[in-house]
């Protein structure tokens, strides 16, 4: 009685915010909101299992209407997760505890694009290809081209950290982003300042970022953009060893010579995804590189590159390969070619310096691999972003026969993580690299931060003294 005259009180106040036909309590929409794309909440549900849900899908249209939200739910203390499209990969958005959905999509709006400055101010809900379109018709380009752009938010790109298609020459969303609109925990709406580069005291404004919610819910940002590059060059490679390919990778990025895309499969990948996506039966190390913008640069930025690349081994197979590639880049990620059930599968990304690169990927490719053959499992990987000190390794391990039962699947699939990550971390890789912490690597972030993770709890406390934002994730 007491649970369900508070649901009919907290359920009052949220309609005389947002008005009875932007908030829902129907089945049907909490079971839709129970999952994200983390292979474990869809397992459960593809195996009839009941899903922790939401007990309300609230959709805001205002920041102010989100402030009131939070209000209340502290109040009550109730959690709150804010959502945007629904696309991350790591369990950010579940409900894990119940709670307030806030849906942040109706936060649409494109506010400027200031072509003098070069920058694009909107609200966090907007949609990422939407908002490209928009961009693309007054010849500019927001340059974050995430695989998960035709679904994802604004806000979806800067709560994890996330990196698009060309953050090797452009910088991941972190780094294209200059100011943010933010709604405290405790409802308060701040704004950071016009730009992150300052000497004007600490910088707060990067603790959002990263934060997925739980410290705050972003609910508009100024992006920087660019204009549509005149030119679009790309190329294949192939190596005969991956150890000559991330040679040449390092190379090229430490003398600068400024490449949009580098993508690099391993022998692994080129053989099975490679193969299934763009055609090629090809043994080695397949790469793809990229050079935009002014004509006469990216010729000679490619030219470079490629003179490094022949040098070490590389053959040259051409423009068509690589054009093949981008025109199917996102193919990987989406049906019908995409990894998906029965198989059991997670993406380990991680990142760390060049000179350590190498040997972190041979550690967990050894540890994953040998500490579970009885099963048959695969272990692939790709190097996606590229920066002047290191790249981001993208794994993936594939069980194409796993436990039916969900329990049994579920602890298969935790000691799978457990053996990739304690490799990750015992050869200096960083837990994630851009799909960001949630629920699939909360456990591991006291191990990453050792004696800093205190400093970081005790920012949470101070901003959400409730714990009401996005309980369960990033370690919080």
């Amino acid at each position: 009685m007491k649970r369900a005259i508070q649901f009919e009180m907290i359920r009052s106040e949220l309609e005389e915010v947002v008005g009875e036909n932007y908030i829902s309590t129907k089945e049907s929409d909490r079971l839709v909101y129970a999952t994200d794309w983390f292979w474990v909440p869809q397992m459960w549900l593809d195996r009839g299992e009941e899903p922790a849900k939401p007990e309300f899908i609230v959709h805001p249209g205002t920041v102010q209407e989100v402030s009131d939200i939070i209000k209340i739910a502290n109040a009550y203390k109730v959690p709150v997760i804010p959502y945007g499209g629904g696309s991350g990969s790591q369990g950010g958005a579940l409900s894990i505890y119940g709670g307030i959905i806030l849906d942040l999509k109706r936060l649409n709006k494109i506010i400027e694009i200031d072509e003098k400055s070069l920058t694009v101010t909107a609200e966090a809900g907007i949609n990422g290809t939407q908002l490209e379109w928009a961009l693309n018709e007054r010849g500019f380009t927001l340059p974050h081209y995430a695989a998960s752009s035709n679904c994802a938010t604004l806000g979806g790109y800067l709560a994890p950290r996330g990196s698009g298609t060309i953050s090797t020459k452009y910088g991941k969303a972190e780094e294209l982003v200059l100011s943010m609109q933010v709604v405290l925990p405790t409802g308060e709406i701040i704004r950071t300042p016009i730009v992150p580069i300052h000497a004007s005291g600490p910088d707060y404004f990067h603790i959002f970022l990263g934060s997925e919610g739980t410290l705050g819910t972003i609910t508009e940002a100024t992006m920087q953009i660019e204009y549509l590059p005149e030119t679009r060059l790309m190329r294949a490679l192939l190596f005969d060893n991956l150890t000559s390919a991330l040679e040449a990778g390092r190379l090229i990025m430490t003398k600068r010579y400024d490449p949009m895309v580098i993508r690099l499969y391993d022998p692994a990948s080129t053989a099975s995804r490679v193969k299934a996506i763009l055609g090629y039966e090809l043994e080695g190390a397949y790469m793809v590189m990229g050079f935009d913008g002014d004509p006469d640069l990216a010729a000679l930025q490619e030219a470079k590159a490629m003179a490094i690349c022949k040098e070490l081994g590389a053959q040259d197979l051409g423009r068509e390969p690589g054009e093949k590639w981008w025109d199917h880049r996102y193919d990987f990620y989406y049906p019908p070619k995409n990894l998906k059930f029965p198989w059991m599968y997670g993406t380990t990304e991680t990142i760390t310096t060049f000179d350590k690169l190498e040997k972190l990927y041979w550690a967990e490719k050894q540890a994953v691999e040998e500490t579970y053959a009885d099963l048959g499992i695969k272990f692939i990987g790709h190097f996606s972003h590229w920066f002047h000190w290191g790249a981001s390794l993208y794994t993936r391990f594939i069980i194409e026969n796993p436990p039916q039962n969900a329990q049994e699947a579920i602890r298969l699939h935790n000691r799978i993580w457990n053996t990739a990550m304690t490799a990750v971390l015992e050869n200096d890789g960083m837990v994630n690299e851009h799909h960001g912490v949630g629920l699939k690597l909360s456990r591991y972030m006291r191990r990453q931060y050792g004696p800093a993770w205190p400093m970081l709890k005790s920012i949470k406390d101070a901003l959400d003294p409730n714990g009401i934002m996005n309980p369960g994730k990033v370690g919080f």
